[in-house]
């Protein structure tokens, strides 16, 4: 059922609410994945300590939304959707106009902190907004659709930063990202309702945050799959900030980049689809057991190869579309088995879990990334160690669950 108003007198309708919804989600792909493609240009014209010191704008920006993350989720709950949207938005505005004038490393890190910082208001709100209109199967379908838009943004996003440097420099990315967030807050404040009343609204307290704080680390199953999250998603973001290297540097492809890049994009997001249709019949448990055990062999096996043969382009690719398809089919499920036991105190504990797994794997990723030596071993090791240590996590969180298979 809906909640009473959500189609009655209401000026959005369902499809430009959904599509409303994706782009708003997407703020966060499209501020890592447009950039991508000019890493190596601002590596050359602005001035680094060390060669893999420009992966760090990456790094930033998951900082400033695993710490934005712990505020707007409850300030979500306590003030209404809108008004962290907004201030989100402003805050990723004015990051984006830091970065654009950023002459040195430290400025551009900082700019890209603050739109961290911005991007977890649109980001937190998304789902909580559709929460507050739609639930049980309505729910499930306009978020299906959510993600279905959603998923296209991580192949489209190289794309529009390379279209970018081929007529300009790499600053008018960040143009790109304030017009971006400028049409998302314009067509909010025209279009969208304020969609958590007043009388639903939970007042924000220290006690209650401190108290969704010991519910999350207390719970064996909340705990173990949040460590769960930041080790898979460290591994990934470790990939993520070498990524240019990989593809340009290592492998020499210049301006197709983008089209690997998005390949594999699209690999995930083909396999988030079809997670949620499997789902229903084999359980989180089991794909997200089997998933993760498919990353370990295929990672044990790549690293091996590198003994006895010199790694080709088409080699990755194999590996990268298994590892993209498993992560596909890892990532809502190890999401939902965090937050299963958490319903009581979903707001607070959706903010704590996506801070600490982001601040788990922000350290993570960036630890890999500046391994990276002109190799994969790093990034292999890296997936290989740290989804070895989330099997065990996994068999930890479900030692008190009378159904894993669920």
């Amino acid at each position: 059922m809906t909640s009473p108003d959500s189609n009655q007198n209401s000026k959005i309708s369902s499809l430009e609410f959904t599509i409303l919804v994706a782009l708003m989600m997407s703020i966060v792909a499209i501020s890592i994945d447009a950039l991508l493609p000019a890493l190596g240009i601002i590596r050359t014209e602005i001035q680094m300590a060390y060669e893999n010191q420009v992966q760090l704008v990456i790094s930033a920006l998951f900082l400033g939304m695993a710490l934005g993350q712990l505020v707007c989720g409850p300030l979500s709950d306590a003030t209404g959707r809108k008004k962290v949207l907004y201030s989100g938005i402003l805050l990723f505005l004015i990051g984006s106009l830091i970065c654009f004038f950023a002459q040195d490393i430290n400025t551009l890190l900082i700019g890209r902190f603050v739109q961290g910082l911005g991007v977890s208001g649109p980001y937190v709100s998304a789902i909580s907004i559709v929460r507050d209109k739609y639930a049980g199967r309505e729910m499930a379908k306009v978020m299906s659709l959510v993600m279905m838009i959603f998923i296209m943004v991580p192949a489209i996003a190289p794309s529009l930063g390379q279209a970018i440097l081929f007529f300009a420099s790499w600053r008018y990315v960040f143009v790109l990202y304030i017009v971006y967030s400028v049409i998302i807050g314009l067509w909010i404040f025209l279009r969208l309702e304020e969609t958590l009343p007043k009388a639903n609204r939970i007042p924000f307290s220290v006690t209650g945050f401190v108290d969704g704080f010991k519910e999350v680390i207390c719970n064996r199953t909340t705990m173990g799959y949040t460590l769960c999250m930041g080790l898979f998603f460290g591994s990934f973001v470790g990939y993520l900030n070498s990524s240019q290297q990989i593809f340009q540097v290592q492998f020499g492809t210049g301006k197709m980049f983008t089209v690997y890049f998005g390949v594999l994009a699209l690999v995930f997001g083909v396999s988030s689809l079809l997670n949620s249709q499997l789902v229903e019949k084999w359980g989180m448990h089991f794909i997200s057991n089997r998933a993760v055990m498919s990353i370990i062999a295929s990672s044990a096996v790549f690293l091996g190869l590198h003994a006895v043969s010199d790694i080709q382009l088409w080699m990755f690719m194999i590996y990268a579309a298994i590892l993209f398809f498993a992560f596909g089919l890892i990532f809502g499920n190890v999401n939902a088995m965090a937050m299963e036991p958490m319903g009581h105190v979903a707001g607070i504990a959706s903010a704590i879990i996506g801070s600490v797994s982001s601040i788990i794997s922000m350290v993570i990723g960036t630890f890999i990334g500046q391994l990276y030596n002109n190799t994969l071993i790093p990034v292999t090791v890296g997936f290989l160690i740290m989804t070895s240590l989330a099997i065990l996590l996994m068999k930890f969180a479900d030692s008190n669950n009378p159904n894993p298979g669920s």
